[in-house]
């Protein structure tokens, strides 16, 4: 029982205020006759840094308020290192800390869903909710929202170095994508970024404080779960304190208890709860409520090299922040949001094939103007540009489990990157088309030596090596506690957890597979998708786009 017992009683308490939590609070509360508590652990995420996307480099190299700063377990398969996990923590979650890339994935990403038997979940369906939560500057067609509260807006013209990579692109034989969430996402082109008025537009932003004020929504900030209050079989409410130390206090859900903890911590939640496998369990002195023996499974997460080569000119941001011109940036921000500050610097990318016969792109690419080493840990040195590549689709699956009940201690993360062969030759290939990429006459401006991994690097077993000892998390977790027709999923197709009533999960952790691309905007389509389930109104029809498997565009 909790130290103190408030009461208070809603109909719905939601566990966590990142992406799906926001969006949760915002269209359940429409309703004004039903209630809502969100719990989170982080405050509100109101620092300069998160505002101005041009702070996102400090956001994810820092561990602190609003980053939690995992760490994985001891990887087998990359010469037994610990990786680097930034996971956002306060209102608007990981949007508040992310690159602010918008990015939906493949079409048949979602169609693959539905032929896993998750009716409702194929790209048809799901279309619509990405169209609704969507604002984009452009305006609505096919494949894109205009009333929707996240801002999306396209890259500024800005560094020439974007365009000179497309135009390489180009020249390399791909083609050239204007949005790479419409017709076609195969090619280099243009990001588009949930950036608005050069101001970062984080779920939170878009979907929490408008409604702040709403009586039938409160948002208890610096709020620790502990674990979820079960009786037969049935959710009750949330334990929660206010931190190591702190009492203990009961918040009851009338209807249910919606966990919005993102890809480590929803499994580790429900683990703590008596969810999860239940041998593991017993291990660590839990009671099992639900054995559940894929909760922690099934992680799946986008592996990321970086490709780097200096610039011959002095335009990459090293230049541009040197001494008494990087306080500048910020000061100027302050005053009218101008300048670089207001853009993060990730304009353009590409999603390509490593192999022909694939059916859709197995690798993207982000193009940074800048010295991107280590999540921004490692002090840059010289004007150079990288281009980060990650593999969309990996075989290689891991876990999260418990490292304690302490609920304040971090869970056990092990993604077991690299753990099957096709993984290290699709990274393998990608430092090799972005070399190809790289050595087209559209870069010769910029294009300075390779110094990682350098040209010395060069047969398959010296790239895999530098890929072991040099590969990073590019933070897009997902999978922990799937949905699924089978019965060992822990979700069923509506995400409600299975063997327990009034509990549903709904964030990153819900999807089988890992989508092709950066994983915000699906997990808020997730979100919008079952808050019109849990209102009790029909989903949105679905709607046919075309998708394309080649349409090119000159430069």
């Amino acid at each position: 029982m909790a130290d103190t017992d408030t009461g208070d009683r809603f109909d719905y308490v939601i566990v966590g205020a990142g992406s799906a939590g926001c969006v949760l609070a915002n269209r359940l509360t429409e309703d004004p006759t039903v209630t809502v508590a969100v719990l989170e652990a982080g405050g509100k995420n109101e620092s300069l840094l998160v505002k101005m996307p041009a702070g996102v480099g400090n956001l994810i190299a820092a561990k602190g308020v609003s980053n939690w700063g995992f760490e994985t377990t001891p990887q087998q398969f990359m010469d037994g290192r610990k990786l680097y996990q930034p996971r956002g923590r306060g209102w608007g979650g990981s949007s508040s800390i992310n690159g602010m890339i918008y990015i939906r994935g493949h079409a048949r990403d979602y169609d693959q869903w539905r032929q896993m038997g998750l009716g409702g979940w194929g790209y048809a369906d799901v279309l619509p909710y990405f169209k609704r939560s969507q604002h984009h500057e452009d305006g609505g067609d096919a494949w894109n929202g205009e009333a929707g509260p996240l801002w999306v807006s396209r890259g500024p013209p800005g560094h020439p170095i974007y365009k000179a990579f497309i135009q390489a692109g180009a020249q390399a034989g791909y083609p050239v994508t204007r949005d790479f969430n419409g017709h076609q996402q195969e090619g280099v082109g243009p990001y588009h970024l949930t950036i608005r008025d050069g101001e970062r537009w984080s779920a939170a932003a878009a979907y929490l404080k408008p409604v702040i004020d709403r009586p039938n929504l409160k948002v208890i900030s610096g709020a620790y779960a502990h674990r979820i209050l079960i009786e037969n079989k049935k959710a009750l409410g949330v334990e929660f304190s206010a931190g190591p130390g702190k009492p203990t206090q009961n918040v009851y859900a009338k209807r249910e208890v919606l966990v919005c903890g993102g890809a480590f911590q929803s499994p580790q939640l429900l683990q703590l709860s008596g969810i999860g496998p239940g041998a593991e369990l017993q291990k660590h002195g839990v009671n099992v409520v639900q054995d559940a023996p894929d909760v922690g499974r099934n992680l799946q997460d986008h592996l990321d090299v970086c490709v780097i080569y200096e610039m011959t000119k002095p335009l990459s941001m090293y230049s541009l922040t040197k001494g008494l011109k990087q306080p500048m940036i910020g000061i100027q921000y302050l005053i009218n949001k101008q300048g670089l500050g207001r853009t993060n610097h990730l304009h353009a990318g590409a999603f390509l094939k490593t192999r022909g016969e694939l059916d859709r792109p197995d690798i993207q690419i982000h193009l940074v103007n800048a010295q991107m080493r280590d999540h921004a840990r490692v002090k840059a040195d010289r004007d150079a540009f990288t281009l980060h590549a990650c593999q969309l689709r990996p075989e290689s699956k891991g876990t999260v489990t418990l490292a304690s009940t302490n609920p304040f201690d971090a869970p056990a993360i092990d993604p077991r990157y690299l753990a099957e062969e096709n993984d290290r030759r699709t990274m393998r290939d990608s430092v090799r088309i972005i070399r190809d990429i790289v050595k087209q006459h559209g870069l010769d401006n910029y294009r300075g030596s390779e110094f990682a991994p350098g040209d010395h690097i060069r047969t398959d077993s010296e790239i895999d090596a530098w890929i072991r000892q040099n590969g990073e998390t590019i933070y897009h977790p997902v999978g922990t506690v799937r949905m699924g027709a089978d019965a060992k999923a822990p979700l069923d197709e509506q995400l409600r957890v299975r063997g327990v009533d009034g509990l549903r999960v709904i964030d990153a952790s819900v999807m089988p597979t890992l989508i092709g691309g950066n994983t915000n905007a699906p997990t808020i389509m997730i979100a919008e998708k079952i808050s019109d389930l849990l209102r009790g109104k029909p989903y949105l029809p679905p709607q046919d786009a075309p998708i394309a498997e080649d349409e090119r565009v000159a430069v």
